[in-house]
Parts: structure tokens; C-alpha cells; sequence
């Protein structure tokens, strides 16, 4: 009996061992979560972020996956990094059923990737008549502050300031994500014009995503995991515009082994999905 108990354990343990699993979820101190906790949580937020790798096979089809899910519980609107706030109108109209793909392709700036990637949630929008929101600044005006200066942007025309968060906005140099440009960059290029270029867009989505939320519901946004790690970037700017607004952000991270945090990664954000090296890549 005891060499049949041996024997099954044995068994037991090598079937895990061999047990491949592509993500695991963590929490913001490295324990272990599941998704369904994640659901729960989301469920009492204002804002979810959802920091994406963007060639990520798997983060892509777990956010459609959450965004279903939440549609099942909460009122949702949605909004993403990549979206420019000067194509609202053209994504509108493609909600609203009057233009079709095609069309959206020759109006709107659409990421390479975004018929693998971003389509399927977009059109689970469509189909649901879920609201979606273009938040990103537009590309052109981030390149004129790296180039010219925050303060270029007071030329800008009316119509122009629309489309970006109200100026002057608040920048703290100090934050470390900002502070950690600026050590890449070395004192070369753009000096500081490199991390108020990266605040223009956390300040400007930050900004869409506050103009957007209502009572009752869940705004789901999905950007490149930087613009929100360390609740900084646009958790830091819904932040300034609302001390009190709820928010939870998720990381997403790339790992050898996805069966511990690693310790650079504790802390991150709320949830913490840890993503296997070798998943696919999207482009």
C-alpha cells in the first residue's frame, strides 16, 4: 500500500512538473491571484488601466477576454492609447455603422497592428454598442513638444487644444518614470523635452478617460504597460484631476518562468500578469 501511495504521488508531482502554463496573475506584494479575483476587483473600480505589451499574443486575447466579462457584470465604456483624440469622429463612425473597415483604414491613423490586436475589441464595441473613446494625443503635437517645448503647444488653435489635456498641465520631473528617461537619454537629444513629450500623453489620456467616466460604470483602458506602471503616468494625472477616483491598474510583464514574480516586478501595479517569454508575438 505505501509503495502504491509512493507510486502515485510520483506521478502526481511529475505531471505537474511537466504542467506548462502561459500566464500567472500576482498581486501587487508578488502573491499569487486568479483572474477571477482580478474580475472582482475591476467590478468596484472607476478605471481599470490595462498596461498591454503590444505585441503580445496572449495580454491581446486575455483583454477581450476581461472586457467580456466585465460586460457581463458592469455598464462599460472603453478607451485606448491607440486611438488619436483628433480621430474620435472617424472611430465614431465606424461605431455607429457609417463607414465600414475599409474606410476606417484610409481616415483614421491605425496602429500596423491593429486589424490582430485591436479590432476584435473595438468590434465587440460595435456589436454591443459599447462606447469607446480616443484618448492619445495626437502623435504630431508629442513630437513638437520633444522638438520645440511643452509651452509650443499655447500656439496651438482652439480646435487643436481640444484634442490635447488642458494646458498648462502639471509635470513633476521627479517621478521616477520621467526621472528614468532622462537618465537614458543622458543629457543628449531633447533633455527634458523627452519625458514632457511622454507626459503630454499621459496627461492628455488621462484627461479623455476623467471627461469620460460615468456613474455605474467601468472605463476599461488599454495602453502600453509604461504609460502606467508604478501608478505613475496616467494613474499619476487621473490622480491630479480626481484625488479621489478608483482606479486599478495591471502590469503586464515577460518572464523565463511565469511561477514567481520576480522581484523587479513586485509592487508594479495591482495586478501583476506575468506573461511566458516565448508566448508568440503579434508583429
Amino acid at each position: 500500500m505505501k509503495k502504491l501511495l509512493a507510486l502515485l504521488l510520483f506521478f502526481t508531482l511529475a505531471a505537474q512538473a511537466q504542467d506548462k502554463q502561459p500566464y500567472q496573475l500576482y498581486t501587487k506584494d508578488g502573491k499569487k491571484t486568479t483572474y477571477k479575483k482580478l474580475l472582482k476587483k475591476s467590478e468596484e473600480a472607476q478605471v481599470v488601466l490595462f498596461g498591454e505589451y503590444h505585441d503580445n499574443s496572449l495580454v491581446h486575447w486575455l483583454q477581450l477576454e476581461f472586457t467580456k466579462d466585465m460586460a457581463a457584470q458592469k455598464y462599460l465604456v472603453l478607451g485606448a492609447e491607440m486611438f488619436e483624440a483628433d480621430n474620435q469622429d472617424e472611430l465614431q463612425q465606424y461605431l455607429d455603422g457609417k463607414i465600414d473597415q475599409k474606410a476606417l483604414d484610409t481616415v483614421a491613423r491605425l496602429w500596423s497592428n491593429y486589424k490582430t490586436d485591436y479590432k476584435p475589441i473595438v468590434d465587440y464595441a460595435k456589436e454591443n454598442n459599447i462606447p469607446f473613446v480616443a484618448t492619445n494625443v495626437p502623435r504630431r503635437y508629442a513630437s513638437q513638444v520633444y522638438k520645440q517645448g511643452i509651452e509650443s503647444l499655447e500656439t496651438l488653435s482652439d480646435e487643436e487644444k481640444s484634442w490635447i489635456a488642458p494646458l498648462p498641465i502639471p509635470y513633476d520631473g521627479t517621478l521616477p518614470g520621467y526621472k528614468k528617461m532622462m537618465e537614458m537619454m543622458g543629457g543628449h537629444g531633447g533633455g527634458e523635452n523627452m519625458p514632457k513629450a511622454q507626459a503630454i500623453k499621459d496627461a492628455t489620456m488621462a484627461h479623455f478617460i476623467t471627461e469620460n467616466i460615468k456613474d455605474d460604470y467601468v472605463f476599461i483602458h488599454f495602453n502600453g504597460t509604461y504609460h502606467s506602471d508604478n501608478f505613475e503616468g496616467i494613474s499619476w494625472y487621473l490622480k491630479q484631476n480626481d484625488p479621489d477616483v478608483k482606479v486599478i491598474t495591471i502590469s503586464s510583464v515577460s518572464q523565463k518562468e511565469v511561477s514567481k514574480l520576480e522581484e523587479e516586478n513586485i509592487g508594479k501595479a495591482d495586478f501583476i500578469l506575468v506573461v511566458d517569454e516565448d508566448m508568440t508575438k503579434t508583429h
